[in-house]
């Protein structure tokens, strides 16, 4: 018999959730090459060291223990694409599934094509929005992750899974979105960097039939269809920076006007599993628990030591105000990333309470200045760290 290879570039790629009645949806993700899925275990080795005996002889063998199986892991990219939904309701995302688990939205309503709180579909049927409010719990809803190898030209209702046929199924079950990070280079489109972890991968023979009849009945794939209108260009990003003007260090300064090269946004889960320990067992993760979240980055713009014609501060100007703050503990400015420019499609990033650090200079053939921020809370028990809208064209 033939051997069945099956290529990365040949898989299709589904995160299932349940919706607010019990049924189960399967968002189609279509990711990038060079997605990633693996689990390892832990392992204890007892061996034996012992002085001579008679004869010189020495026992040297050795025993392996499986203590347990370590979570999985999973990373695949994504491009950043809103899209006008052709629900009932309005726009969202093709990664809206996951945004919706990694900020712990409320129970997903089919019919209204909507979450309950976290990711909101604005009224206006051109945006989404995204927001932490629900974030702060000890462990995070989960969802089922399906690689299909082989499944690239094939319909859905065709997959034909198992040893020997066409399709190879892997799901990682339980899984949730840990981080993800938006890298918004001159030259590339906005992509989605979205790693995460689960309790067991296995090898399925078919796709679990959905509550109400064949799982791919209820496949939602908006937004794929290849459409110059929603793919977001990084060249086309603005950045705008407010401070509080009299507060130290930023002095009189209430703007400063900075033309990017490039940045990074991260937003992390710092998720964690818990695994049992007991003895003469294949101990297996149980769950989830989160640990701080964690909003960070940077952005790169060239030392302009000029003026600005409405009378913002330059990059020159924002060093020279940090580096000059000795004695100011926590900084704080309000930063508006407007990926993709002023019009739709884009995506903004508000941060309004962003602690800066002391820029870094790169000496190239044109000096530029490197600025990390940390987005920070009200309070310690707040979640407005951040916010993200989806703008579809």
């Amino acid at each position: 018999m033939a051997a069945q290879l099956q290529l990365a570039r040949d898989t299709h790629v589904y995160a299932s959730i349940e919706d607010s009645t019990g049924e189960r949806y399967y968002w189609k993700l279509p990711v990038l090459d060079g997605f990633s899925f693996s689990q390892s275990n832990a392992t204890t080795e007892v061996t034996l060291a012992e002085m001579a005996g008679a004869g010189n002889s020495s026992r040297r063998g050795r025993k392996l223990f499986t203590d347990a199986f370590e979570p999985a892991e999973w990373n695949l990219q994504m491009y950043a694409r809103p899209y006008d939904s052709t629900g009932p309701v309005v726009s969202g995302s093709t990664d809206e599934v996951l945004w919706s688990n990694f900020v712990n939205a409320g129970a997903y309503t089919h019919g209204s094509r909507s979450f309950l709180g976290g990711v909101e579909k604005v009224a206006s049927a051109t945006q989404m929005d995204i927001d932490f409010d629900e974030s702060n719990v000890a462990a995070l809803k989960t969802f089922n992750l399906f690689f299909v190898l082989g499944a690239c030209g094939t319909l859905a209702s065709a997959y034909n899974a198992g040893p020997g046929n066409d399709q190879t199924i892997y799901k990682v079950a339980n899984a949730v979105c840990n981080s993800v990070s938006m890298d918004f280079d001159i030259d590339g489109i906005l992509t989605l960097d979205w790693s995460g972890l689960g309790t067991l991968i296995t090898e399925e023979t078919a796709m679990p039939a959905a509550a109400s009849g064949n799982w791919y009945d209820y496949i939602i794939d908006d937004g794929i269809a290849h459409s110059e209108a929603n793919f977001i260009r990084n060249r086309l990003t603005t950045l705008g920076v407010a401070t509080p003007g009299t507060v130290a260090p930023f002095g009189a300064t209430t703007s400063y006007e900075l033309t990017l090269t490039g940045g990074n946004i991260s937003f992390e889960n710092n998720i964690t599993f818990l695994t049992p320990e007991e003895l003469c067992v294949v101990n297996q993760p149980i769950g989830n628990v989160t640990g701080t979240r964690n909003i960070s980055g940077s952005f790169t713009c060239y030392l302009n030591a000029g003026t600005t014609s409405g009378g913002a501060g330059t990059s020159a100007d924002l060093f020279d105000d940090l580096a000059s703050g000795t004695g100011v503990v926590t900084n704080s400015a309000a930063l508006t990333f407007s990926i993709g420019g002023g019009a739709a499609p884009k995506v903004v990033v508000n941060i309004p309470t962003a602690h800066l650090e002391i820029p870094t200079h790169s000496i190239e053939d044109v000096i530029s200045l490197e600025v990390n921020f940390h987005a920070l809370p009200g309070d310690l028990d707040e979640t407005n760290e951040a916010t993200l809208e989806y703008h579809n064209a």
